[in-house]
Formats: structure tokens, C-alpha cells, sequence
């Protein structure tokens, strides 16, 4: 072991949501229904988008991805969150630690790829409706897809790798619900500087280069809705992306005011309730945004239901 110069701890705690136990039975109860209701919500939505032949289209193939990326990200948090209710000590070994945070990694920068993919779909439907069918191809869908789920792989294991193969020291408490990278980084004595210089170059990066196309994106789709002559054009132009923005707006905005706030402004308590919105809510809330304002989804649920009524009786 000392050949290898790095130490291994056998196993380490995860702080939680709350250190009070006032809290903890009702904090349990209330992220289990979020839980139940984001399974349910994206698992839906995956199934619904695969099956009803009117939602296979490119927008619901991007749907079905976010949904599943989004299903994803919760269950690689949730299940081990959970458990820091209902025990005194939430310990995670050092393997599962690291898995957690490759696949945290994972989907949390896929999403931010396909939110832009996604900005460039609703772009294309709105600017070049005739064109939509021949510039969205199958093909370049898969792309689209494809491209960030390889770069997501390639960042996630470099981080992981870099973190889990430095040298553990001191406490092995890490201050937050999950492995998050910055909170197991605090707990490095080597290489720190290196892997935090190379978190900020990737974030900024990643962060920059997504939201740049979503901006890009919604000035031409702007654009293009003010140059349309009818209302009824404009109110169908407007419903078209009123979704993806939403969801464009609820995401990029927890994760802006997680890492841009002044670290004069940082403070424990406030970064945790951030981590758990991007984390944990915002899963639940993209399928309830897309249900809700599209009737596409509604009629196909409705579908789907008296499909199996009709199989039933």
C-alpha cells in the first residue's frame, strides 16, 4: 500500500440532508413521494414515448432521453439518501462512493448537452418547419444523443479516477447527501489543486458551451416568432417551446445560482438546499412540465388507458 502512495478508507459517511432528527421522519416521508412520483413520472414518459406511435417524433425522442437520464440521476442519489433518515450514521464504501459519483457525473452533464440538443430541435421546428423532417433525421438525432453520452463517459471516469486515486486524509465525513465531487475533494491531501483546477475548466466549459446554444437558439426563435404576421402562428410558435424552456430555465437557473453565486454569499445550509432542487426535484418536475403544458403526452396517456381498459374488459 505504501508503494502506491494513496490510502484507502474502508468506508465513508455521508452527512445527510439534515443533522435533525426532528426532521428526519418528516424529511423521509416527503422525498419518498418526490421519489415515487419522479419513478413514475419519467418511467411514464419513457414507456409512453417509445410505444405511442404519434409521439415518435425527434422532440419526444429527446424527451424520452431526458426522461431517462432524469430517472437515472434520481435513483443513483435517492435509495442511499434515503437510508440517512432512518440510521445514525450513513456510511458508503469506498467503491460504491466512487460509482455513485462516476454515474452522478454522468447524467448530471449529459442533461446539460441534451437541454441544448433539445433548444436546437425546437429552433429547427419553429424556423424551418417544411425542412423539420429532412434536418432532423434519424441520423443526426442519434448524434445528437450519442455525442454527449461519450463525452459524459470520458468526464465522469476522468474525475472519478482522478479523485479516487489521490491520497485519502483526516476526516472521512462528507459534507453533503451524496458523493457529490466537491464535497469528496475536501477530503484529498494530494492532488487537490490539480483536480480542482481540472472540475472548473470542465464545468465552465461544458456549462458555457451548452447554454450557448440554448441562447443562440431562443434569440433566433425569437426572432422568427416577431417576424410572423398571425397571432394564432405566434401562440403555436410560443406553445412549441414552452416546455423546453421551462425545463431550460428551472435547471441552468439552480445550477447558475449554485456555482456563481460570490463566495461571500456561499454558505452550508444554502448549497445543500441547491444541490437537492438540481439533485432531486427538478427529476420530478420535467415530466410533470411536459404532461402538463403538451397535449400530445395527454391525448397519448389517454390512448394508452383506454387501450388497456379495452384489454381488461
Amino acid at each position: 500500500m505504501g508503494q502506491q502512495n494513496f490510502t484507502v478508507p474502508a468506508e465513508l459517511i455521508l452527512a445527510g440532508v439534515t443533522s435533525q432528527s426532528e426532521l428526519q421522519l418528516p424529511l423521509f416521508g416527503v422525498f419518498l413521494i418526490i421519489y415515487l412520483v419522479t419513478v413514475l413520472g419519467n418511467l411514464g414518459m419513457v414507456i409512453l414515448t417509445k410505444l405511442d406511435s404519434h409521439l415518435q417524433t425527434p422532440m419526444y425522442f429527446f424527451i424520452r432521453h431526458l426522461a431517462f437520464i432524469d430517472l437515472g440521476n434520481s435513483t443513483v442519489i435517492y435509495p442511499k439518501m434515503m437510508v440517512s433518515f432512518i440510521v445514525d450514521q450513513n456510511t458508503i464504501s469506498y467503491c460504491a462512493c466512487a460509482t455513485q459519483m462516476a454515474f452522478f457525473l454522468f447524467f448530471i452533464i449529459s442533461e446539460l448537452f441534451l437541454l441544448s440538443a433539445m433548444a436546437y430541435d425546437r429552433y429547427v421546428a419553429i424556423c424551418n418547419p417544411l425542412l423539420y423532417n429532412v434536418i432532423m433525421s434519424q441520423k443526426l438525432c442519434l448524434v445528437l444523443v450519442g455525442i454527449p453520452y461519450v463525452y459524459s463517459t470520458f468526464q465522469s471516469v476522468l474525475i472519478t479516477s482522478k479523485i479516487f486515486v489521490s491520497s485519502f486524509c483526516g476526516s472521512n465525513i462528507i459534507g453533503s447527501f451524496y458523493c457529490d465531487d466537491a464535497a469528496v475533494l475536501s477530503l484529498l491531501c494530494t492532488n487537490v489543486r490539480e483536480i480542482e483546477l481540472l472540475i472548473i475548466v470542465f464545468a465552465s466549459v461544458k456549462l458555457i458551451s451548452s447554454l450557448l446554444v440554448v441562447l443562440v437558439s431562443y434569440i433566433l426563435i425569437l426572432l422568427a416568432i416577431c417576424r410572423m404576421q398571425s397571432a394564432e402562428g405566434k401562440k403555436k410558435a410560443f406553445s412549441t417551446c414552452a416546455s423546453h424552456l421551462t425545463v431550460v430555465v428551472v435547471f441552468y437557473g439552480s445550477l447558475l445560482f449554485m456555482y456563481l453565486q460570490p463566495k461571500s454569499a456561499h454558505s452550508f445550509d444554502t448549497d445543500k438546499m441547491a444541490s437537492v432542487f438540481y439533485t432531486l426535484v427538478v427529476p420530478m418536475l420535467n415530466p410533470l412540465i411536459y404532461s402538463f403544458r403538451n397535449k400530445d403526452v395527454k391525448n397519448a396517456f389517454y390512448r394508452m388507458l383506454n387501450n388497456q381498459c379495452k384489454i381488461c374488459f
